[in-house]
Parts: structure tokens; sequence; C-alpha cells
């Protein structure tokens, strides 16, 4: 029986580096895509909502696919 590997993921940090753009930008590009896993560490007292992003290359690629200039 042949098991498909998973797909790889990115971190917001890997894609900034690896497209030259900040942080926050991919964050906000990424945020509400359909796709991207969200993990969030709810608000506590005096401290803000804490949320790790990790994008699988499928959406990263029809991301980028659909920002090029053709």
């Amino acid at each position: 029986m042949h098991q498909n590997l998973p797909e790889e993921y990115y971190s917001v940090v890997q894609i900034a580096q690896r497209l030259n753009l900040s942080h926050d930008l991919v964050r906000n590009l990424f945020m509400r895509e359909p796709g991207v896993l969200a993990i969030t560490r709810p608000a506590k007292r005096n401290k803000r909502i804490y949320r790790t992003l990790r994008i699988p290359a499928s959406v990263l690629n029809r991301v980028v696919t659909r920002m090029a200039v053709l």
C-alpha cells in the first residue's frame, strides 16, 4: 500500500525570507487564506492573542501565482 507523504509546511519567517518580504506582509497575505493552519493561544490577562501560521506549499504556490504580474 502506497502512502502519500505529508505536504511541506512553511512558517511566516521562511516565506518572508524566501520572497524577500516583511513578516507582517506575509502574515497579512496568508492570515485568512483557505488551507493555512492557524494555531492560536487565547489571550490571557494583559497578554495578546498569540497566533502561529503554517502555510502548506500548495497554498504558497496558489498565492504567488495569483499575485504574479503577467
